[in-house]
């Protein structure tokens, strides 16, 4: 089958996710995946699909000519959508670009990752679509039309961490994939990841960062407490707000920022940093603390290393509802259950790791075995290969998957 693949233009996740899974088709097979959306070229950068295989669609912002507004209220706007602005032409336009492309790529199956209003368009025009279900409360009409009309939904997460607020229904006809790992992921030794460490304090300490109290270079400190802070660009200052505190905690550990950072917090940090590839600050820390962005946290949840989770507010509750699965499951802690922890001595062994010098064990140590992680996407990208028509896919493929079959 032919696979296309809407990936919205909030962030760069949901062009991420089409890489990885793009990355479980045969290579001879991948230029078959086209990917439709909006996020402009310089926004991501894909290892997988082609510039041909991409469709860059025309925005969807609200004009000055409109008729009338994206959200214009109860009696002027649709319950099965979120927003559907009336005469905007470049809505009007992404749509007929969308089907039009559809229609010459001879599309078998639309995977909507996420957009209510595109897979309502693909019902009434008569596509089948998977949807993705994200993470949080999305019991809101528009959702559950969008579920409903879905031949099924996949989940980017394992179901360990569904919430128990999901319908039966939706867990019923959702496929759950786990967390797909970074195909780019580099696996590195303690000792290499220290050396590149001492790098990062001498460039940043030629920058406007104040220099550290680690010399790395020195045998004597190559095996410090090392917590890492990891942001992205999507609220970065709520956590910046608890580095003072974090510092005022662990006065002596080495304390890493990756990803943007207030010029004011700077201080209380020993490295600040931008990285393309944070696996070797994920295998090697002894603490990681974070938001609960979808793709953060995939790369996180298969590492031993203890977390702190800090969820960005977003619609849906979206971050709050996975940290709270993540903390329900044991897998991380709140904030303030790490502050009260840290104020135990005797339970500080849970948190971070002995002070020994590591051994060539340390990254078994903090990487759990990662082998099953691929196999539910890899089973679904397989069946596209396998079946040819998305009618007998449906039948035979994903209907004897589902708890729940159509009347």
């Amino acid at each position: 089958m032919r696979i296309g693949y809407y990936a919205h233009h909030h962030g760069s996740g949901h062009c991420r996710q089409a890489d990885k899974l793009a990355a479980l088709m045969p290579i001879s097979l991948r230029n078959t995946f086209i990917v439709f959306t909006s996020l402009t070229i310089d926004a991501y950068t894909f290892t997988t699909i082609k510039n041909d295989q991409i469709i860059r669609l025309n925005a969807e912002d609200e004009r000055e000519d409109d008729i009338l507004a994206g959200r214009a209220g109860k009696y002027w706007q649709p319950a099965s959508l979120h927003y559907s602005p009336v005469g905007n032409h470049d809505i009007q336009t992404r749509s007929l670009q969308l089907l039009n492309a559809i229609q010459q790529h001879s599309i078998d199956l639309m995977i909507i990752d996420v957009s209510v209003e595109v897979a309502m368009l693909c019902r009434a025009a008569s596509v089948p679509y998977l949807y993705v279900r994200l993470a949080g409360i999305r019991d809101d009409e528009p959702h559950l039309n969008a579920f409903a009309g879905a031949l099924g939904l996949l989940a980017p997460y394992p179901k360990a961490l569904e919430t128990s607020e999901t319908d039966d229904w939706l867990q019923q006809k959702t496929l759950y994939l786990d967390f797909l790992p970074e195909k780019s992921a580099k696996s590195i030794s303690y000792d290499a990841f220290i050396v590149s460490l001492a790098d990062l304090i001498k460039d940043d300490n030629n920058g406007s960062n104040p220099a550290t109290k680690f010399n790395l270079t020195d045998e004597a400190e190559q095996n410090p407490k090392i917590i890492t802070v990891i942001k992205g660009y999507g609220g970065h200052e709520a956590i910046d707000a608890k580095l003072p505190k974090l510092r005022e905690m662990y006065p002596d550990a080495l304390i890493i920022s990756l990803g943007p950072i207030a010029d004011n917090k700077r201080s209380y940090v020993d490295i600040a940093a931008q990285v393309t590839d944070v696996s070797p600050f994920l295998m090697h820390s002894d603490l990681l603390i974070m938001a609960c962005g979808l793709n953060a946290i995939a790369q996180a949840y298969h590492h031993k290393t203890p977390l702190v989770v800090l969820p960005d507010e977003r619609p849906h509750r979206e971050q709050e509802v996975m940290a709270e699965a993540l903390i329900a499951q044991g897998r991380a802690m709140s904030w303030q259950q790490f502050v009260d922890v840290s104020k135990n001595p005797p339970s500080l062994g849970n948190l971070l790791t002995s002070s020994a010098k590591p051994d060539s064990n340390r990254v078994s140590n903090n990487t759990v075995d990662e082998t099953n992680t691929k196999t539910a996407a890899q089973a679904l990208m397989d069946s596209f290969v396998e079946y040819p028509a998305a009618k007998f896919w449906f039948q035979d493929w994903l209907l004897p998957k589902l708890d729940m079959t159509p009347k």
